[in-house]
């Protein structure tokens, strides 16, 4: 993958996080910034974090319960580690921080 297509999948990721989020109706602020951070926050001091990392091609994750990065497999962003996909992750950290059931189980 080169780096416009990266751009252009992981656009599509905060894309599809927003579209997600704002058809939830849950009472979550967020921001994507200019330099490819997406920021949830979950009121009080919870804040979660998806920033895409250019040099590894990555789209890192994080919240107060725990970290991780994921890579696109051709089909879905996936965790280096467990395989498991982003939109698991996203429905998780957002459970744990803010007590919101949130289902990202469209297709990007």
């Amino acid at each position: 993958m080169n780096d416009s297509e990266f751009s252009a999948i992981s656009d599509n990721l905060f894309q599809y996080i927003t579209r997600t989020l704002d058809a939830s109706g849950a009472d979550l602020d967020f921001v994507q910034t200019d330099s490819g951070c997406f920021e949830i926050e979950t009121g009080g001091a919870g804040k979660i974090v998806v920033n895409r990392h250019e040099i590894s091609r990555e789209i890192w994750a994080a919240a107060r319960s725990g970290a991780r990065h994921f890579r696109w497999d051709g089909k879905e962003w996936r965790d280096t580690r467990s395989g498991e996909t982003i939109r698991k992750a996203l429905s998780e950290f957002i459970l744990s921080e803010a007590g919101v059931a949130i289902s990202f189980d469209q297709e990007f």
